[in-house]
């Protein structure tokens, strides 16, 4: 599906055709067909279009006459519904850049962008080609960070859970936050190098435009603040996951030893029980009390028994 919009009078409005300076938005569903029309109308090389919808292509960019491509990777929700799948994983927002016109493809629906459509990111104006492409960077980059932190808030919560449960319910969870974290540390690991790339060839040419240069900085020291948060968060996931397996492990062990204590108090009554139910001559079977002695008798052993797992420390 592809859409044109443009700022008039402060606000994004959807047009018919495009226009000088709108800004074009192709979202799932589309085909080939639809694509090789949007790349001949923009004289886009087909392959630039292609390439963003490949959700395993690294973040780069590309420049084929006057063209320019910028493959940015970005956080979406796992549409798969798999409970040991990553909660999160990043696929990639291709940005071209072409005459007038800047040119957003990509293969699932993206939050970032629909910041932009919702027109709830300041200044944004998509004829300024160059800004709008850096807000769509500090989007992005926002993005992780939102992520990230939701996912350090789950695995907050189900760390608490782990201290008291033997299931392993919490360990496959903990292992899909441990997926979303390898996808977001090599994406980012590859937008950095995709930013410092940038930077140095002036692939924008933004170098002698002041607050453009500053806000590039901005979102390259906010991507390094991503990538170091993942890493940290993905160590301690790394570092923790086999002590949690033992917490489990301990808590199961801890169950069962206390079932093994309760069989055993058991089993005495009822092995005292057993002895005097057998039919030969024993003592007290002549006695009215004899019931109360038993009983009494498996009472006492029961307690001794109890006092002695106790003075060892059994439970």
């Amino acid at each position: 599906m592809v859409r044109y919009y443009l700022k008039v009078d402060g606000r994004l409005k959807e047009l018919e055709q495009p226009e000088a300076g709108c800004w074009v938005n192709i979202t799932p569903p589309f085909n080939q067909e639809e694509l090789e029309e949007v790349a001949q109308t923009f004289d886009s090389p087909l392959e630039f279009f292609t390439d963003s919808l490949d959700i395993d292509e690294r973040s780069r960019y590309e420049t084929e006459e006057e063209v320019r491509l910028i493959l940015v990777n970005t956080p979406v929700l796992n549409p798969t519904e798999e409970e040991n799948d990553a909660i999160y994983i990043t696929v990639p927002i291709g940005i071209i850049l072409a005459d007038e016109h800047v040119i957003t493809i990509t293969s699932i629906e993206n939050p970032v962008l629909q910041r932009f459509l919702d027109d709830k990111v300041k200044n944004f104006d998509p004829a300024d080609n160059i800004q709008f492409v850096l807000q769509i960077l500090e989007q992005n980059v926002y993005r992780f960070l939102t992520c990230l932190k939701k996912l350090d808030l789950k695995r907050n919560l189900i760390e608490q859970e782990l201290y008291h449960s033997s299931r392993n319910r919490e360990l496959r969870q903990l292992l899909s936050i441990e997926k979303s974290l390898v996808y977001f540390v090599n994406s980012l690991s590859a937008n950095d190098l995709l930013n410092m790339k940038m930077k140095r060839t002036d692939f924008l040419a933004i170098r002698d435009d002041e607050e453009k240069f500053d806000l590039f900085e901005g979102i390259i020291i906010d991507n390094g603040q991503a990538l170091e948060m993942s890493n940290v968060y993905s160590n301690i996931l790394s570092g923790t996951m086999d002590t949690y397996a033992s917490i489990i492990s301990n808590n199961m062990n801890v169950t069962i030893h206390r079932l093994t204590l309760v069989t055993i108090f058991l089993a005495v009554p009822t092995l005292i029980a057993s002895f005097f139910g057998m039919n030969v001559p024993l003592p007290f079977q002549s006695s009215r009390f004899a019931v109360y002695l038993i009983i009494v008798l498996a009472l006492v052993i029961s307690l001794l028994l109890a006092l002695y797992f106790q003075r060892k420390r059994l439970f």
